[in-house]
């Protein structure tokens, strides 16, 4: 009795402090148990880092797919990032002198980048990598993974436009064989509908976020190809 009563406040214990770290890190609980990438390793609560520059590697592979960096897990809410300055790395973005943390339903695919891309304002982006949303189950932050681009959510932000790339992993995956918009919303109603939404509320009432549709896959590719481009000019 004496050893089971010391393991369950031992247990009590461990709980507790493991709480209480999570409430530290960004008023986010258990920010610290989403998984990263073991390419990467944890420089601090904020930052993971690996050995390759993410920016450096293609937009798209010789096998026709393009790669995504994993920034914030499908189901998570903290606003991680490929670091501007450090493009080893990867980190939890400061907004106001904060760790930024969606304040809504945490989000509805994997969210992050494609790298080597960068698309100018006069072509509709913000002169920053491609964005994209990987549908699926969450993947570590941090990973780099072979997507198929299946769509683009065409979208305003402030009045600006804020595009989204919409993208399925190749392999091990419900969604890895869907390969357009319309195969989506034919086996997998409402997924789309979904994506729409939550884009166009996540920053609430008054965040600026306006949708204007989907538009197909021929035109996200048209995007991702001009933006690599555009990229590859300037460097």
């Amino acid at each position: 009795m004496h050893n089971k009563l010391l393991l369950a406040g031992v247990i009590s214990i461990s709980m507790l402090t493991s709480t209480a770290h999570a409430e530290s890190l960004g008023n986010l609980a258990f920010s610290e148990t989403t998984p990263y990438t073991s390419a990467m390793t944890l420089k601090d609560d904020f930052t993971i880092v690996g050995d390759v520059d993410l920016m450096a590697m293609d937009a798209i592979n010789s096998n026709g797919y393009a790669n995504a960096i994993i920034e914030i897990p499908t189901g998570t809410s903290a606003k991680w990032e490929v670091s501007k300055e450090d493009p080893n790395a990867v980190y939890w973005e400061y907004k106001d002198g904060e760790p930024r943390v969606v304040n809504y339903l945490g989000y509805p695919g994997n969210y992050g980048a494609i790298p080597g891309t960068a698309l100018p304002k006069e072509l509709g982006g913000d002169g920053d990598p491609l964005d994209v949303i990987v549908l699926g189950q969450a993947l570590p932050r941090g990973e780099v993974v072979d997507v198929r681009v299946i769509g683009v959510l065409k979208m305003l932000d402030d009045g600006e436009q804020d595009d989204k790339l919409v993208a399925v992993l190749t392999q091990d995956s419900p969604f890895a064989h869907i390969e357009s918009m319309q195969q989506l919303d034919s086996e997998f109603p409402g997924v789309s509908q979904i994506v729409d939404i939550w884009f166009a509320n996540y920053k609430g009432l008054d965040g600026g976020m306006e949708g204007l549709g989907f538009e197909d896959a021929e035109s996200a590719l048209a995007v991702l190809e001009a933006a690599a481009e555009n990229f590859s000019a300037t460097q």
